[in-house]
């Protein structure tokens, strides 16, 4: 599909775009920060060889018109329910990438109902969960981020996609908003009913003791698994070797870590 071969869905009070690739199962992808869909790149074809995966451009991002509503990871995990139930489907799995990684986390903690498997990449439960230096970065966002993110690929993408170009300021202004806010949902970890896989590049924007901290809350790494595997969960954790926050979503070996999981295996 061409990057404009796109629909528009009205849901929870907001119009989100989104494509449709491959057929099978459905996934709900969900980019980071800033992104768009093609965020992926060649991770989308691997993903649809086996399922229909749903590309999703989050609230004000992309092909999404801008939206007249603070940001916030609650408000986005019930488009995102909405959204499911509106095209007809009973469940579907989620894969979310850091920002969409917290909404699909959020997603699965409000409407269970609705999140067939999640995938977490470079995800945190918490915001202390991200590096220092990180925070740091996302507490220096303001308005004026926007014109230094011109130059970047992230607004090419933008530029490519969005129905009002003019509307970038807006979603800066957004996401600068959304990534300071304060959250730690470690009690809703253990509660989750959906299986989940959790993954990482070992050298991410998230040291790997917090993802080994989220993978025990899930109830994971508690015990040996045994010849007969009655000591494992059916959550899994991935660390993927030489991998960073900024090419995570692109690189053979996330398809490859998440392809078994999606598959029940």
């Amino acid at each position: 599909m061409a990057p404009n071969d796109s629909t528009i869905a009205k849901v929870d009070g907001i119009e989100l775009g989104y494509r449709i690739v491959g057929d099978g199962a459905p996934l709900v992808l969900l980019h980071g920060g800033f992104g768009t869909f093609e965020m992926f790149g060649p991770t989308v074809e691997l993903l649809a060889a086996g399922r229909q995966v749903i590309g999703v451009d989050l609230q004000s991002h992309g092909r999404s018109p801008a939206a007249d509503r603070p940001m916030t990871f609650e408000a986005m995990a019930d488009d995102m329910a909405e959204l499911i139930r509106s095209l007809g489907l009973r469940r579907a799995g989620i894969m979310g990438f850091s920002l969409g990684g917290g909404v699909a986390l959020r997603t699965a903690i409000q409407h269970p109902d609705v999140v067939e498997r999640l995938v977490l990449v470079s995800t945190v439960f918490k915001r202390e969960g991200w590096y220092p230096e990180m925070r740091a970065g996302m507490d220096a966002m303001g308005p004026e981020t926007a014109d230094f993110m011109r130059k970047t690929p992230l607004y090419t993408a933008y530029e490519q996609v969005a129905p009002n170009v003019e509307d970038w300021p807006v979603l800066v202004q957004q996401v600068s908003e959304v990534v300071k806010i304060p959250y730690d949902w470690s009690a809703d970890i253990p509660g989750l009913s959906s299986p989940t896989m959790l993954v990482i590049g070992d050298a991410d924007g998230i040291p790997p003791s917090h993802a080994v901290e989220f993978f025990g809350l899930l109830g994971g790494g508690q015990r040996d698994a045994g010849f007969d595997r009655s000591g494992m969960t059916h959550h899994r954790l991935a660390i993927l070797p030489g991998v960073t926050h900024y090419d995570i979503n692109l690189v053979p070996a996330l398809a490859e870590a998440v392809i078994p999981f999606l598959d029940g295996a």
